[in-house]
């Protein structure tokens, strides 16, 4: 059966229905999840593995049969290890339909098919008796229900309804509790992630300071947790003001709450300064006497220990509703706010009357009142308050800009109209393509106005580009188009071309004389060898002595669905990776002409310089804003002899997989890449093929 799906093209703009096979969807769900990263948790497996051994162990010596409940089984891994250590029977539940028959598949290679039974159900459609899907209560409760948050996947409900109806009273649990930790920072550049700060731009008439409106100023941002890998925050961008304190525990092995609550702890400043950020992860005890403990606890708290590299856990930052001034010694309360699925985060000052004071506690989730944060992601916030990337575009527009300039900026959510205005462009209009019905992003831009004196200055076109009347422009034709470009529906880094297209839609209202910022783009690529990134594509094999082959071969199927010839973003500044070659520039896109009808094409061959696993290529833009001022998506530098490389912290890069790491062949050094890339300029798709 065929479906049609509707998407809008991030590059094009144009809405396409496009024809899908019924599986379109689970194979997307498999291509894309992080079971392979979580096969390849060598500390993780062993350590649930351990705890399993020992649990089944404790429940055998007094006399019980050791019957095992397996929540969220996925491959059938932890029932596989419960089976081997001795366990009796296992009731193994698995809610993804492919996902449960893959796991049959490996339980029954590996032998277990007698002592496990894999259930396609939600754990809270599981019936116990006689006639139920399981004869009776487990009393081992097995489950890896977690994510970096710890609750964010449901896990309290599950164990919630797990104790009440699918466990027995006092059964032993695997893990046995988990503990959350917090730490109190100060950081300009995570801060820089939810606030937007005042922006400063010489005009001819003196400084001029861009201020945020108060709404924005004084808005909670979103509750969702900001997850990142923290191991790659170097110290130098935030200060400790407190010590790791224990936040809350859960203990698995007793009946546990999901309703909303909070946690409260009383924390001394060991320095003065402003409370921004906290920083938050966890680690469980595997065991009751938490000697197997597995943690996610960053480089500066453990920094003798060998760090395990992980993405499916990862470590969190939350963002305090404001900053907050402490002074070292002078003790103040954090708490945390929580329900079934979330935590967020208050700090105030202790008081004496600490009993009274707790009925003040706010438990109820925060929510953005400004807009901004519906409109920006956090790495756009970032972007925004990039100062040397602001005086690129500042140092850009200066030389375009004229006293008679009309000027018109095609950019979601920019500061570049307000930028235009302060320079002296005599009439600025812009428009915000991918966003108007959403959110409402003219009345945060009203606000915005407003708040800096500017409302009969600039004007907002609500309109697509295609849809532009003279009357919008006063009849008057644009002198100078710009755009960063951005577009929040963009998620690899030419789905920003979309600024070309919009520039083809729009060219009649062009002067003849039109100046386009920026004027081009260029993309670029480098092969690659990745520190740990690799690992998320590639295959498992045996996992604790278990063959999960069955599991490979349905991540490279589902990827050879289409995933495999794509390139997927990922945020490069967290993943480590040395160049193997030089940066390249494989294709240009001339703005100051419409979108032409042929594809542009290239082929070629770029050399190795350095000896290493080439998993993959990376590749991103690089926009050029006017003679010699060019803003780059990707590398910003490479730092040394090794090939070790910067990334630009706040756009995710295109990686491209190459198959021998799919497929895990072992290569032979090559000492070169053939690559063909096409970009088709009627779907405004890249298409890539890579050969070593």
């Amino acid at each position: 059966m065929k479906t049609f799906c509707g998407r809008a093209n991030p590059t094009t703009g144009s809405m396409e229905w496009l024809e899908e096979g019924e599986d379109y969807d689970y194979h997307q769900e498999i291509a894309r999840s992080r079971y392979a990263d979580m096969l390849h948790d060598k500390d993780r497996n062993a350590k649930y593995y351990q705890g399993i051994r020992a649990a089944v162990s404790r429940v055998k010596e007094r006399g019980e049969k050791a019957i095992v409940l397996d929540i969220g089984t996925g491959t059938g891994l932890l029932s596989m290890m419960a089976a081997s250590a001795g366990a009796d029977f296992c009731y193994a539940i698995e809610v993804f339909k492919p996902m449960a028959n893959a796991a049959v598949k490996i339980v029954e290679k590996n032998g277990f098919s007698d002592k496990i039974k894999v259930i396609n159900k939600h754990s809270t459609e599981v019936t116990v008796g006689p006639d139920g899907d399981m004869q009776c209560r487990a009393n081992i409760l097995v489950t890896e229900l977690f994510d970096t948050e710890l609750i964010g996947e449901g896990a309290l409900p599950t164990y919630e309804h797990a104790h009440k109806h699918l466990v027995q009273e006092g059964c032993e649990a695997v893990p046995h509790r988990a503990t959350v930790y917090v730490q109190l920072v100060e950081s300009r550049r995570m801060w820089s992630w939810k606030k937007l700060f005042p922006v400063h731009v010489e005009a001819e008439d003196g400084e001029k300071v861009l201020v945020p409106p108060s709404e924005m100023e004084n808005c909670p941002g979103v509750p969702s947790v900001c997850d990142i890998q923290l191991n790659q925050m170097p110290s130098s961008d935030f200060s400790t003001l407190s010590d790791v304190v224990k936040m809350f525990s859960v203990d698995f092995s007793k009946p546990v709450q999901s309703a909303s609550t909070y946690y409260r702890v009383q924390l001394e400043p060991v320095k003065s300064g402003k409370a921004q950020i906290v920083l938050s992860w966890w680690d469980i005890d595997v065991d009751p006497s938490g000697m197997i403990n597995c943690s996610m606890a960053p480089y500066w708290v453990k920094p003798t220990s060998a760090l395990q590299w992980r993405d499916h856990w990862m470590q969190c930052v939350y963002f305090l509703p404001r900053e907050e001034p402490v002074l070292q010694g002078e003790k103040v309360y954090l708490t945390a706010c929580r329900d079934e699925y979330s935590v967020w985060y208050n700090l105030q000052k202790a008081r004496a009357d600490e009993e009274e004071h707790k009925a003040d506690v706010c438990v109820e989730s925060p929510v953005c009142r400004c807009r901004a944060h519906l409109l920006w992601n956090r790495p756009r916030f970032g972007e925004l308050n990039d100062q040397n990337r602001t005086r690129q575009y500042i140092k850009s527009l200066r030389k375009v800009l004229k006293t008679d300039s009309v000027c018109l900026c095609i950019s979601d959510g920019s500061l570049l109209p307000v930028l235009a205005h302060y320079l002296g462009a005599k009439q600025v209009q812009c428009m915000q393509p991918s966003r108007i019905d959403l959110y409402h992003p003219h009345e945060l831009w009203q606000a915005f106005f407003k708040a800096n004196h500017l409302e009969d200055k600039i004007k907002i076109i609500e309109a697509r580009p295609e849809l532009l009347k003279p009357s919008h422009l006063e009849d008057k034709k644009i002198s100078v188009l710009v755009g960063e470009p951005f577009f929040t529906t963009s998620l690899l880094p030419w789905h920003n071309l979309y600024f070309w297209y919009a520039r083809t839609a729009v060219s009649t209202h062009l002067a003849s004389n039109v100046t386009v910022l920026p004027q081009s783009a260029s993309l670029h690529m480098m092969i690659v060898e990745f520190q740990d990134l690799w690992r998320i594509r590639s295959p498992c094999g045996t996992c604790e002595g278990f063959d999960v082959q069955t599991m490979d071969d349905m991540i490279k199927d589902s990827l050879n669905f289409r995933e495999s010839k794509e390139a997927e973003p990922h945020p490069l500044w967290e993943y480590p990776c040395k160049s193997l070659s030089e940066p390249q520039e494989v294709l240009t896109f001339d703005f100051t002409k419409t979108v032409p009808q042929h594809c542009l094409s290239t082929e070629g061959s770029v050399k190795l310089l350095r000896r290493g696993k080439s998993h993959g290529a990376v590749l991103w833009m690089e926009y050029h804003l006017a003679a010699d001022i060019s803003v780059s998506t990707g590398l910003m530098q490479l730092s040394n002899e090794k090939g070790n490389c910067e990334w630009n912290p706040h756009c995710k890069q295109a990686v491209y997989f190459f198959s021998s790491v799919i497929e895990s062949e072992i290569l032979s050094d090559p000492t070169a890449v053939t690559y063909a890339i096409n970009f088709d300029t009627k779907t405004g798709e890249i298409a890539m093929d890579f050969k070593l």
